[in-house]
């Protein structure tokens, strides 16, 4: 397909934004185009949850009137249900919110819209964003638009299967265990998971302030097609809001690094899927060719990350779990007693697992010294059958074997970048480009050259 052939669904945010910027396309065209991309193809796959037509068209003819307001003027874009977005509500999945009306918007909607951006549609997520899969009692489940029977990815596979298959060119979601990510390799789109308060996260409902697994490891961040649109998001949405006292006003770029790179195609505790290992070895070849020195390695104390992970979610959720389980599913409330029992919270101390956390960030930081970036796994495993992560005898397996090179990401509150890597066997590839503390820049500027090297291979059509 030619560019001059390409619809309107089928472009990046930042090509809308130029066309809309030049007066070659209107707005309200993109809309439209977006909204009837929507009514095609949602019902296949189930990712928008509440579609915005009749604001999302009135805000498009505002933006016609009147002059560029912002880099995404004009652009549409969706948000997960459980960030707020003023007049709908913030359902978490949950059917008890299904009426959590909010009042304010969520610190990046509000740099989303002033950047001109125009909300759409909301996102199906599963119950409190519980799951590495998208289901829930309130909204159903979201199917992977590559293959219907596997999982989109969780917890914000609402906006990558919408995103994958061109209902929206860019959207927000929020990553406390890979929800930025799992879906970006799920469904073959990039995502950027930030350095832990870059950009900030608050909820204006109830209950606003979390323990440490909150303020330590979630992140809200962008999902798109193209690691432009990334890069382009992370200066809209980065920066402190006081409603967020982890977040910060910190530089987007650094002192240059050597352009050296590990490849990761060994994780301590199984194997990894051999498409993903191809796929990291061509994007280190990328980057070799690029210039760059690239070596195969392993960061240090993967297993340890993953239990000190798991420890710290474990803490917290346990807390909440009386509250929790009066609004969540029997099936999801055995699935976090299962993780009770694998991280079980009363044989290590809280103050212990806060202090192992800072010894294991501190290391891997040495360790980006030697080399910027680490280049590795999404997932270690291809997508999975719908509901293979709560069977009770091997769900809680199937995920700790998962995220095996995703928690490093949260624990050590560093950037990751995922970028497609072609498709095999009818399923995207992808890769995880992470670098250290506050350095999105490095891990951006890797992924655009694999990017390069391997072009994006959304959207695609469900049907």
């Amino acid at each position: 397909m030619s560019e001059a052939d390409r619809q309107l669904w089928q472009l990046s945010a930042m090509e809308l934004a130029d066309l809309i910027r030049n007066r070659d396309v209107s707005s309200r065209e993109v809309v439209e185009a977006h909204l009837a991309r929507i009514e095609a193809v949602n019902p296949e796959v189930n990712a928008v949850t509440r579609v915005l037509a009749e604001h999302a068209l009135d805000a498009a003819d505002a933006a016609d009137r009147s002059d560029p307001s912002g880099p995404l003027h004009g652009v549409p874009f969706t948000i997960k249900e459980n960030i707020d977005l003023a007049g709908t509500p913030t359902t978490q999945g949950v059917p008890a919110l299904a009426d959590a009306v909010a009042t304010v918007d969520a610190p990046v909607v509000e740099r989303m819209l002033r950047a001109g951006a125009i909300p759409i549609g909301r996102t199906n997520l599963p119950e409190f964003g519980f799951r590495i899969s998208t289901d829930n009692p309130l909204h159903g489940r979201t199917r992977n638009p590559w293959n219907r029977d596997l999982v989109a990815g969780g917890s914000s596979g609402g906006e990558g299967a919408a995103l994958a298959t061109g209902m929206t060119p860019i959207g927000l979601g929020n990553d406390i265990g890979g929800s930025l990510r799992n879906p970006a390799y799920c469904n073959g789109i990039t995502s950027l998971k930030p350095s832990t308060g870059r950009v900030p996260h608050y909820m204006s409902m109830p209950p606003q302030d979390g323990g440490m697994a909150i303020q330590a490891m979630l992140v809200e961040g962008p999902m798109a097609r193209s690691v432009a649109d990334l890069r382009l998001a992370l200066t809209i949405l980065a920066g402190r809001d006081i409603r967020d006292p982890v977040s910060v006003d910190a530089p987007l770029s650094g002192a240059a690094v050597p352009k050296r790179a590990v490849m990761v195609t060994e994780i301590p505790g199984g194997a990894i899927e051999p498409a993903t290992v191809a796929a990291v070895r061509e994007a280190g070849a990328a980057l070799a060719a690029a210039g760059w020195d690239v070596i195969e390695s392993t960061p240090p104390e993967l297993e340890r990350i993953q239990e000190i992970w798991g420890r710290t979610m474990a803490h917290d959720l346990i807390v909440n779990m009386p509250l929790m389980e009066l609004v969540i599913s029997e099936a999801l409330a055995v699935g976090l007693k299962q993780l009770f029992e694998h991280f079980d919270p009363d044989t290590m101390r809280s103050a212990e697992v806060d202090a192992e956390r800072s010894r294991l960030a501190r290391l891997w930081s040495g360790y980006f010294v030697e080399h910027p970036v680490v280049i590795g796994p999404t997932w270690t495993r291809l997508p999975f059958v719908h509901d293979a992560d709560l069977d009770p005898d091997t769900g809680m397996a199937l995920i700790t074997d998962t995220l095996r090179f995703i928690t490093p990401g949260n624990l050590l509150g560093i950037p990751a970048v995922c970028v497609p890597c072609g498709v095999e066997g009818g399923l995207p590839r992808g890769v995880q480009i992470y670098a250290d503390r506050w350095r999105e820049d490095v891990a951006l500027a890797a992924a655009e050259i694999v990017e390069a090297a391997m072009p994006p291979v959304c959207p695609i059509d469900p049907r």
